[in-house]
């Protein structure tokens, strides 16, 4: 059986090319990393994350330090996360900033 796995062109011939792709690159990381996030600071603990509300459901959360040392929640797990995927508290606080009009859901009909 052969491989369909062939392995992306580098564009070494066609520097035109290579900076297109390089500008592109930097546009997707604006905008699927840096663009629509906001500081919510969690109600209980202070704890502040950055978060991208995409719609009710999808949730992004980018942690300014490691969970198991800024958040009581995580902490008190022995430094250990677990199953766990983030904080309750650090989610009702999102959800109030939501309700606040503070943080904006991108697609509210997703």
């Amino acid at each position: 059986m052969s491989s369909t796995w062939a392995k992306a062109p580098d564009f070494a011939g066609s520097p035109v090319r290579v900076e297109a792709v390089r500008a592109q690159t930097a546009r997707d990381k604006q905008t699927y990393l840096d663009a629509g996030l906001h500081e919510v600071q969690c109600r209980a603990c202070g704890t502040c994350v950055l978060v991208q509300k995409n719609s009710f459901r999808h949730t992004s959360i980018q942690w300014q330090g490691d969970p198991t040392q800024v958040c009581p929640e995580f902490t008190g797990a022995g430094g250990a996360r677990g199953s766990r995927q983030t904080c309750p508290r650090l989610l009702g606080s999102i959800d109030h900033a939501v309700m606040e009009g503070l943080l904006e859901v991108r697609d509210p009909e997703a």
